[in-house]
C-alpha cells in the first residue's frame, strides 16, 4: 500500500527534507492515480458502512497544510460519496472571543466525533503550536496567564496533545493525522492560478503571500510538531502535495487501511430478534393474500 511509506510513528528520527513533495512513488500518471483512488474510495464506502453500523469506534483525520496544499480538495474528492451521516467535518479558522476564554483544546474537543462516525479536521489544535508559533502575537492574544508563557510552552502543549490523542483511543477514537507537504514553488504556482480564475479570487488575500515570507519557520514549526507527536496510536502521515492526484489516492489508502485495522463488524442477532424478524416477514407476506 503506498500510505505506508508515508506514515511516521516515531518522530524521532523526522526531518522534513528528506521528503518530497513532488513524489508521486509507483504511479507514473494522473490516469493510474485516478484509477487507484477510485479502488480507495469504493473501499472506505464499503468500510463506513460498517463503522457506522458498528457503532463502537469514531475515526478522527486530522489534515494540516501550508495554504494551497490542497487540503479542501482532499477533503473533497477522497470522503465524496460516503453517507452524509456517518461523516463530519469541521474547518477550524481563527478563534472566537469565546474559545479563547477556554484552554487551546476547548473548541476542538467540542467537535469530536460520536461513535459510528468519521470526523475530519480542516486545521485543528495543532494550530495552536504551528501559527501561534510563527506569529507571537497571536499568542500574547490568548488570555494566558503570564507565568505559563515561557520557553516551556511549545513542550507541554506537546504533551497535553499527546496526553488527548492517547485518551481517545483508550477510549475508541482512532486519530490519523495527514500534514499535505507542498512545496514552496508549487505553492506560488498555485497562488498564479487562483489570481487567473475569478471564481476562486475569493480565497485569495495579499496576507496569503505575506505568509510566504515565514515558509521557513513554518517547515521549522511543522517538523518539531512531527517529531513530538507522531506515535504509533497517532501517527502522521507526510504526504507529497505537489501532485493533487497523488495526495488523494495516498490519503484516500490510509484512511482505507486504518478502517480495515479497525476491523468493524455488522453487528450479530440473537434468537429473539431472528424470531421478531421472521414474524415482520410473515406479516409483509400477508399481506399480499
Amino acid at each position: 500500500m503506498p500510505a505506508d511509506a508515508y506514515r511516521i510513528t516515531n518522530g524521532s528520527t523526522f526531518r522534513l527534507r528528506d521528503h518530497d513533495p513532488g513524489e508521486t512513488g509507483q504511479f507514473k500518471s494522473k490516469k493510474e492515480g485516478r484509477e487507484r483512488l477510485e479502488a480507495g474510495r469504493e473501499r472506505l464506502r464499503e468500510l463506513q458502512s460498517v463503522l457506522y453500523a458498528h457503532d463502537r469506534h469514531a475515526l478522527l483525520l486530522i489534515f494540516q497544510a501550508m495554504d494551497a496544499a490542497g487540503k479542501d480538495s482532499a477533503i473533497k474528492h477522497v470522503l465524496s460519496g460516503l453517507n452524509p451521516q456517518g461523516c463530519q467535518v469541521f474547518a477550524f479558522k481563527a478563534p472566537s472571543g469565546e474559545e479563547l476564554d477556554h484552554d487551546f483544546l476547548w473548541r476542538t474537543n467540542r467537535c469530536l466525533p460520536e461513535r459510528g462516525r468519521i470526523g475530519v479536521f480542516n486545521r485543528s489544535y495543532y494550530e495552536e503550536v504551528l501559527i501561534a508559533r510563527v506569529h507571537p502575537h497571536i499568542l500574547r492574544g490568548q488570555k494566558l496567564p503570564e507565568d505559563r508563557v515561557s520557553d516551556d510552552l511549545w513542550q507541554e502543549r506537546f504533551e497535553s496533545i499527546n496526553d488527548l490523542e492517547r485518551h481517545l483511543a483508550r477510549n475508541g477514537t482512532v486519530v490519523r493525522k495527514f500534514f499535505l507537504n507542498v512545496s514552496k514553488e508549487e505553492q506560488r504556482r498555485r497562488f498564479l492560478a487562483r489570481l487567473d480564475e475569478p471564481e476562486k479570487h475569493w480565497k485569495f488575500t495579499l496576507a496569503d503571500v505575506e505568509e510566504r515570507k515565514s515558509w521557513d519557520r513554518y517547515l521549522e514549526a511543522y517538523e518539531d510538531m512531527i517529531q513530538h507527536t507522531s506515535t504509533e496510536a497517532a501517527p502522521w502521515y507526510v504526504v507529497p502535495a505537489d501532485h493533487k492526484w497523488f495526495t488523494r489516492l495516498v490519503v484516500a489508502d490510509a484512511i482505507a487501511d486504518t478502517l480495515e485495522d479497525m476491523d468493524p463488524r455488522y453487528p450479530t442477532i440473537d434468537e429473539r430478534k431472528r424470531e421478531e424478524l421472521a414474524k415482520a416477514r410473515a406479516a409483509l407476506e400477508a399481506e399480499a393474500k
